[in-house]
């Protein structure tokens, strides 16, 4: 139960990073989960582990570290896009 509650809180960390940074998260709902984790792992790493718990998460580290990583992805997808097109 405690990986299906990990998902979701990923999932809707992932969701707001994407709303927050105004950019969307590849991938759709598997890309806000993947977000949210790698953001968390990201958050925590450099900001340490601090504020409320959810779901083995760090609320304010795991969304600020998520919406680093939106950020540097969107922007990373969109230059591949336009040296393609």
């Amino acid at each position: 139960m405690s990986w299906l509650w990990a998902l979701i809180v990923g999932g809707i960390i992932g969701w707001l990073a994407g709303i927050i940074a105004g950019r969307d998260v590849p991938g759709g709902v598997i890309g806000n989960i993947i977000a949210g984790f790698i953001g968390g792992w990201l958050g925590s790493l450099i900001l340490g582990n601090w504020g409320p718990e959810i779901g083995s998460f760090y609320i304010v580290p795991a969304l600020i570290g998520a919406i680093v990583l939106v950020v540097i992805v969107s922007l990373i997808f969109r230059s591949v896009g336009r040296s393609r097109g």
